[in-house]
């Protein structure tokens, strides 16, 4: 018998943790049909046909979030075998809120109460027993991070899910909320069985005003009216909106539940530390040079120590393979045309993008220690305040300080944010934080033309990456992502020990994305740059470089810099093969130079610029459209090429204007 649960909480409930016991390497990660929503599929170890589907973590079951959505239609039409709702049993009154909704669903459902182990370390009771007679479903003390209880709440839930053990129909509401609840019930009875949704759900929806189920259960005017009737009756009784209604409905069932379930101690030793701990690290002036502090480590360790040492591993690996690979083709005399396009096509491209893998790996296994810990949390309610200023929430600042290192996993990062509308955002803004890969780009200019101001210049180029991104949110939130935020809902979970296994898979899940990622889009688009550079439009292959087709577009392109003082057509060139990887600039300037190597292109830099239109240029590089690699990512996150492109285009845009601007107003001092 095939059985699938689904698995669902709030965020830092332990609902990774606990998926990855379940499951162990038997993975599956994915997008949810034409949405961005991450999903992931696993099939329970030792049980052959039992799956489990891990759905993002949420609050409740209301239309706020995309997460939230799709959610509540995996469960109403997907029709899991049974839901496990994980909650964390030291905050048992805010996580049993979204168990009420779920138990409208009518679903086969368990109840997973985990962190028991901090629950009794706190001299904390609750009657397990009491609970689940209350709730009418089963309850599992479980602690996931330590693999405790996990084994039975997986017996219990095939049980269940075989014998379509439904939950108790608990009528927990009262007075004028239950009269509405009940009223509109009757009302829409056949309308609720014609779209699939449980009446007590579509019920409860209506009442709360729930726009996406009004138009499921397509509702007549008359009906409409009685509805409306009912409901504004409720809320000049209760002097309260519906949405405020439902949820004190909820909460006082929930109160009166933990009083004949839990007896307290006191506050639990894992809460104390935490508060000690926060005194701290949410200080009011102490937070954010704290935070910037502990991400200086982390970059310096990934980018100069244990991922850089890696990476050049990686990359001497890389070399003693591609020069196997060109002494073997060599001795087996293959055409000239074939032999450059794999030496200096697929090895060169795919092999370059290949020796960044160790630095992602390293960035998120630090990154990933700090989200398990619960002090990423922290960082999202400390940054809020700021970022809310350009339409972002606090989860945004996360990925947008991630592309400082590189965009790729910080475009990744950004599905973490809780609303579709901030994740988009996210992605057009992180490209302008200026990532690792420019810098060999600055490095060129300013020993070629600031040698007694580097410094400045690169901390100017840093600066002002940051100001087109707040200016750029600024603009953006009033036109293409206008519209009301989502509210940021922020639980500060418990400092906790991360979990080895959960930090070890979710290294692996994003090792697993790159490569997939370097060895298809990034594949073909190191190919088409390596046709466009060897061969004229008559297809010949070229000596010169200089003769290619790159080189002919680099010439018409031109034209488009000359207002920023750049019109060379070798400027123009070296932007196009940028787009490869970003580094691609400088190695593409010492080729078209005619230089040895890459120090000795810069002297040969002022045969093309000035160093006002040489800043102009390192302006344009900052801002304009990223390397392959993170459109790649663009694309995937942003749910397909037409998004992606716009954004691209708008980051291109943005880096003309600021350069041409910059440019101008030099002229008028230089």
């Amino acid at each position: 018998m095939k059985i699938n649960f689904a698995l669902i909480g709030n965020p830092n409930s332990g609902k990774t943790t606990l998926f990855n016991q379940m499951t162990g390497s038997s993975q599956r990660v994915g997008n949810f049909p034409g949405v961005t929503v991450e999903k992931k599929d696993g099939q329970v170890r030792g049980h052959k046909g039992v799956t489990v589907t891990d759905l993002p973590g949420i609050y409740s079951l209301s239309p706020y979030t995309a997460e939230e959505v799709v959610t509540r239609d995996f469960l109403i039409f997907e029709k899991p075998d049974a839901i496990i709702n994980i909650i964390d049993a030291t905050n048992l009154e805010r996580n049993l809120y979204l168990t009420l909704q779920l138990m409208e669903l009518n679903v086969p459902m368990i109840l997973a109460l985990n962190m028991m182990d901090e629950i009794r370390s706190s001299g904390i009771s609750i009657n397990v027993r009491k609970l689940e007679e209350l709730l009418g479903i089963p309850v599992v003390p479980i602690s996931a991070s330590k693999n405790q209880g996990v084994d039975e709440l997986t017996h219990r839930a095939i049980k269940c899910a075989e014998a379509r053990i439904l939950p108790k129909n608990v009528d927990f509401c009262t007075g004028y909320v239950h009269n509405a609840i009940h009223s509109i019930a009757h009302l829409i009875g056949d309308e609720a069985q014609a779209a699939g949704l449980p009446l007590r759900y579509a019920a409860t929806k209506i009442v709360e005003g729930d726009h996406l189920v009004f138009e499921r259960l397509k509702l007549q005017d008359p009906e409409i009216d009685i509805i409306q009737h009912i409901v504004d009756d409720m809320e000049s009784h209760l002097n309260t909106d519906r949405e405020a209604a439902m949820a004190d409905m909820r909460y006082c069932y929930i109160e009166s539940l933990c009083k004949e379930c839990i007896t307290k101690a006191g506050d639990s030793k894992e809460h104390l530390r935490s508060l000690r701990i926060d005194s701290v690290m949410t200080h009011k002036y102490f937070a954010i040079p704290i935070f910037l502090g502990i991400m200086f480590i982390i970059f310096w360790l990934t980018f100069n120590v244990f991922g850089a040492a890696l990476s050049d591993l990686l990359s001497a690996g890389i070399d003693r393979l591609t020069a196997a690979a060109d002494e073997a083709l060599s001795g087996a005399n293959v055409s000239p045309a074939l032999h450059s396009l794999i030496i200096n096509g697929v090895f060169a491209g795919v092999g370059s993008v290949l020796s960044f893998l160790p630095i992602i790996v390293v960035l998120f296994f630090f990154l990933s220690i700090l989200e398990d810990s619960g002090y990423m949390a922290r960082v999202a309610f400390v940054m809020d305040k700021l970022l809310r200023k350009i339409g972002l929430s606090g989860r945004s600042f996360v990925p947008m300080l991630i592309g400082f290192g590189c965009s790729v996993p910080a475009i990744l990062a950004s599905r973490t944010l809780a609303s579709d509308r901030d994740r988009k955002m996210t992605i057009v803004l992180t490209p302008f934080m200026s990532c690792s890969a420019k810098l060999p780009i600055y490095a060129l200019f300013t020993a070629a033309f600031f040698t007694e101001h580097q410094s400045l210049v690169m901390i100017g180029l840093y600066v002002m990456g940051m100001v087109v991104a707040v200016l750029s949110g600024l603009l953006l939130k009033n036109t293409v992502f206008e519209g009301k935020p989502i509210p940021f809902v922020m639980e500060l979970p418990s400092y906790r020990m991360p979990a080895a296994k959960s930090v070890l898979l979710r290294m692996w899940e994003r090792a697993m994305d790159f490569i997939k990622r370097a060895f298809t889009v990034i594949f073909v688009m190191t190919i088409i740059i390596w046709v466009l550079q060897s061969f004229d439009f008559g297809l010949n292959m070229v000596p010169d470089a200089g003769d290619s087709m790159l080189a002919s577009i680099g010439k018409l392109i031109a034209p488009i810099f000359a207002p920023m003082g750049f019109a060379d057509w070798r400027a123009a060139t070296a932007l196009v093969t940028g787009l490869t990887a970003k580094e691609a600039v400088v190695s593409t300037f010492a080729i078209l130079l005619g230089a040895e190597d890459i120090g000795a292109a810069a002297p040969l830099l002022s045969q093309i610029f000035t160093p006002l239109s040489a800043f102009a240029f390192l302006t344009f590089t900052l801002l304009y459209m990223p390397c392959v690699a993170a459109m790649a990512a663009m694309k995937r996150e942003m749910g397909g090429w037409r998004n992606a492109a716009l954004a691209m285009a708008y980051q291109t845009a943005t880096a003309w204007v600021i350069a041409f601007i910059v440019y101008r107003i030099g002229l008028l001092f230089f």
